[in-house]
């Protein structure tokens, strides 16, 4: 990939709105642009203090959800899912409106996505994941209070992971499976909350409560 970020070189946490590094997902962001010109269109920015305790991991922002709105998970159903749920346990406040005005705040908790933006068909590349792994890594680095991060789906799992440099095979992706990884911190997984997985049946509303419910007894209350 021809603008990969060199070893030595720093980021920040969040990547630059209008990231070059990835050529394919900079064509599909300008075209995006030109049909599209009133959307947010450009790398999404976490959502949530550096204060968090936990983090979740997404895959990468939804064409006509957090791309249109800059923030993650806003505006299609996967944040409907996700925002009732954090409201229901007490790590969101405030009234999901699915927009980035609507007021609700993160409590304890903080949100982000393996690959920044938004790809052709929701898939990124295994090329596109690796170069936006190193904001990945700066993110979970200027967490000073992080113990718990919540991956879902296993892209986002591997990516964590990865970052970590912890080795796959020791840590197998499962919904509702909890990975102590070191330095007292815990991975759990969850199936992602996309339409499709509910609407199929592989992920319910259930399912997804009791993963967070698990969190909640781990951390307790803020």
């Amino acid at each position: 990939m021809g603008g990969a970020i060199g070893s030595a070189e720093k980021v920040g946490p969040e990547a630059p709105p209008k990231c070059v590094l990835c050529p394919r997902l900079v064509a599909y962001r300008r075209d995006n642009e030109h049909t599209e010109p009133g959307w947010f269109n450009g790398a999404v920015p976490s959502f949530g203090k550096d204060s968090a305790r936990l983090l979740i991991v997404g895959l990468a922002p939804g064409r006509n959800g957090a791309n249109r709105t800059g923030r993650p998970f806003t505006g299609d159903y996967a944040g409907d899912l996700l925002y009732a749920t954090l409201l229901e346990f007490g790590f969101a406040k405030g009234t999901y409106a699915a927009k980035p005005d609507d007021g609700l705040q993160l409590n304890d908790c903080m949100i982000t996505n393996a690959v920044r933006c938004v790809p052709p068909e929701n898939k990124p590349t295994p090329e596109e994941i690796k170069t936006c792994r190193p904001f990945f890594e700066a993110r979970v680095s200027a967490l000073p209070k992080l113990e718990i991060m919540l991956a879902l789906g296993r892209i986002a799992h591997d990516q964590t992971l990865a970052a970590l440099g912890l080795r796959k095979t020791l840590y197998p992706f499962g919904h509702g499976a909890r990975h102590e990884i070191g330095n007292g911190r815990v991975l759990y997984d969850s199936f992602h909350c996309s339409r499709y997985n509910t609407n199929t049946g592989r992920l319910t509303p259930a399912m997804f409560r009791s993963v967070f419910a698990a969190i909640r007894d781990e951390l307790g209350r803020a």
